[in-house]
């Protein structure tokens, strides 16, 4: 089954980060919680960002932190290899997205949490 990487993920239950992660829960859709705060969401843990961890078979990448954030993981997002990186609302970037592009991964902007629940994702 895809595989959904949430780069930002939070244990804060009031982001949409956390919302992701319990919406892919309840939809049985797996996923891979990668963050700068350590912790876990529903039962699995956050991975440090800062360690780049490899995670093989990525499927999507959701993004939830900010463009002026982005620009020091360009290259560890690529290499994770997605089909498709989500861009959630505030995170979108041209660069990255181009970037992105040029490496043959499609690019979205558009919510995970609306993609989920209307069933397009």
């Amino acid at each position: 089954m895809k595989n959904t990487v949430i780069i930002g993920a939070t244990t804060n239950t009031s982001r949409y980060a956390y919302i992701a992660a319990e919406m892919l829960f309840e939809n049985k859709i797996p996923f891979t919680p990668v963050g700068i705060k350590k912790g876990s969401v529903f039962g699995k843990e956050i991975l440090d960002l800062n360690d780049k961890p490899i995670i093989d078979d990525v499927d999507t990448i959701t993004l939830y932190i900010g463009p002026r954030h982005q620009p020091e993981w360009y290259d560890y997002l690529i290499s994770l290899k997605p089909k498709r990186i989500i861009f959630n609302p505030g995170t979108e970037n041209i660069d990255l997205a181009k970037l992105a592009q040029e490496n043959n991964i499609e690019t979205v902007n558009a919510c995970t949490l609306v993609m989920i629940s209307t069933k397009q994702y």
